[in-house]
C-alpha cells in the first residue's frame, strides 16, 4: 500500500462520511481493516494502487492511482460492499448523504441537509463559513478544496437556483 500523502494528485478518491465522530479504538479498527482490505484489492484481477487516510476524525478516504489499474465497476463494488461490510460490523453508517459538515469557530459541526438549508435562510450559514465539500474527485481537488468557504460550495451553487 502506497503511503497517502504520497499518491498523486490525479489519483480518483471515494469518501465515506462517517455518520458519527469515530473513537480512538474505532480509528485503530479501520485503518487495520482497510490497510487488509487495500492489500488484496482488486479490480478485474489487478492489484488496485491504492492508499487511504482518516481525515476529521470523520471521513474515510480512498484514493487510487489508476496508471496501474482502472477503478472499474467491480472493483468499486468491492470497496462499497467493504464499507458497508465494516460499517455494519462496528455501528458506523458511512453512507448516510444527507449529513451536512461545516466549520465554526474551529470546530466541525454537523447538520442534516434541510436543517443546513434553513440555518442558511436564517442567517446562520453564511457566505465564509466553511463546508466540507465530499463530492471532491481526486487527491488533487481534495488537498485545495475539501474545505471550502459556502460561496465557493456546491450548496451555493444549489442556493442560488
Amino acid at each position: 500500500m502506497k503511503i497517502f500523502s504520497e499518491m498523486p494528485d490525479d489519483a480518483r478518491v471515494w469518501i465515506y462520511q462517517a455518520n458519527r465522530n469515530l473513537s480512538v479504538g474505532e480509528n485503530s479498527q479501520i485503518v487495520d481493516s482497510v490497510s487488509a482490505f487495500i492489500d488484496d484489492w482488486t479490480s478485474h484481477g489487478k492489484s488496485m494502487d491504492a492508499s487511504f487516510e482518516i481525515l476529521m476524525n470523520r471521513l474515510v478516504v480512498i484514493a487510487v492511482d489508476e496508471k496501474q489499474a482502472m477503478a472499474s465497476g467491480c472493483g468499486i463494488d468491492k470497496s462499497v460492499n467493504f464499507m458497508k461490510s465494516l460499517g455494519a460490523d462496528m455501528g458506523i453508517d458511512f453512507f448516510v448523504r444527507t449529513q451536512v459538515l461545516y466549520i465554526v469557530g474551529g470546530k466541525i459541526m454537523e447538520s442534516p441537509l434541510h436543517v443546513f438549508w434553513a440555518s442558511k435562510k436564517a442567517g446562520n450559514i453564511l457566505d465564509d463559513t466553511i463546508v466540507i465539500d465530499t463530492t471532491v474527485k481526486n487527491l488533487g481537488e481534495l488537498r485545495s478544496r475539501l474545505e471550502v468557504p459556502f460561496k465557493d460550495s456546491w450548496h451555493a451553487e444549489m442556493w442560488h437556483r
